[in-house]
């Protein structure tokens, strides 16, 4: 009886989430679960305190939340930081799930540790961009992985090392339905202690050109001007960021596709097959800018899907299947939200 009543203290019933999701919904979940270390959760789940439903998130900035939450929310406040290993080249740390994915991005390179630095401004924690497999700029979160460690539903503790965690594009194996029973609570990264930078994306190249030396700091810096430029700040606009995955298609269909719109632009993939821009599809529909209801298109950015004031999940799902729409017709693909329907 004790346990039982320990679990409901820390339980926080009919508790708000507006402030974890970045659409800005103020929905409510049934009961939520705020853990600060693996003995919290383990002890927690050992008292019995894990009922379902249950969903576990990060900063819920890739969440739309389409009505309150009839069930439990967990969330980690793991935040530490600990280096495993050293060499002149190299550096291992291993992160808390819970830390804020740019704190630990701006902790790297303050201490001059290259390899996160194009993944800069990405909202959300760090073990939701392991679970994400988060990217930008030409790097993804599974090239500097080393492990993950989770918590399973049962209480047993989980390693996977990178090649088991089956990255992929937006993709791993933690958000399959089999794995939903694991809590991601570590993942340990393996940065470089010398200069490696990948610049061939975006605008990083061209902004770096005003300056007379290409830094760490300054690549962070321009990252980050780039992305403020372009995507809404949710304090203002509640939005989960890029909203779409770019598609990823055939040569074939690529060729057939680039005789018809010459101006499509597009990026070769290592297996031959080609990822096209979902912004500039929707762009080229003419969503961008516009809006449907309370929800709209960012008119600078066509990836991204905003809350203009008072929308609900419902309103966003009913643009994004509206922007779909004119996408397929166009160009007879499917793009896929690469946001999670609650």
């Amino acid at each position: 009886m004790g346990d039982k009543q320990a679990v409901f203290k820390v339980l926080k019933k009919n508790y708000s989430l507006l402030a974890h999701n970045t659409f800005g919904f103020d929905v409510k979940a049934n009961s939520f679960f705020d853990y600060q270390s693996v003995a919290d959760l383990r002890d927690f789940i050992r008292q019995g305190g894990l009922t379902e439903p249950y969903l576990h998130i990060g900063g819920g900035s890739n969440l739309l939340f389409t009505q309150d939450y009839e069930g439990l929310v967990l969330h980690s406040q793991i935040k530490t930081v600990e280096v495993l290993e050293e060499t002149p080249e190299w550096v291992c740390v291993r992160v808390g799930a819970g830390m804020v994915w740019d704190d630990f991005v701006a902790y790297a390179v303050e201490r001059s540790w290259y390899g996160i630095e194009n993944l800069s401004w990405i909202p959300g924690e760090v073990g939701a961009a392991a679970v994400q497999n988060i990217g930008a700029y030409g790097v993804e979160a599974k090239d500097v992985i080393v492990e993950v460690e989770t918590l399973t539903s049962e209480g047993v503790e989980k390693r996977y090392a990178v090649s088991e965690c089956a990255y992929a594009y937006r993709k791993s194996l933690f958000k399959t339905e089999a794995y939903k029973n694991e809590f991601v609570t570590h993942v340990t990264f393996r940065l470089r202690k010398q200069a490696c930078f990948k610049l061939e994306y975006g605008a990083i190249r061209q902004e770096l050109a005003n300056y007379p030396e290409t830094t760490l700091s300054l690549v962070r810096q321009v990252i980050i001007s780039i992305r403020k430029e372009k995507l809404p700040d949710p304090k203002e606009w509640g939005n989960g960021g890029s909203f779409f995955m770019n598609p990823i298609v055939s040569n074939e269909l690529f060729r057939q596709l680039k005789e018809e719109f010459p101006a499509m632009p597009f990026y070769e993939l290592e297996d031959g097959r080609v990822k096209i821009p979902a912004g500039w599809m929707i762009e080229a529909c003419g969503w961008k800018g516009k809006r449907l209801g309370p929800a709209g298109v960012f008119e600078k950015q066509a990836l991204v899907l905003v809350n203009l004031g008072g929308a609900t999940g419902a309103d966003v799902i009913a643009l994004s299947n509206a922007v779909r729409a004119s996408v397929y017709e166009m160009f007879k693909i499917d793009i896929c939200p690469e946001v999670n329907f609650i």
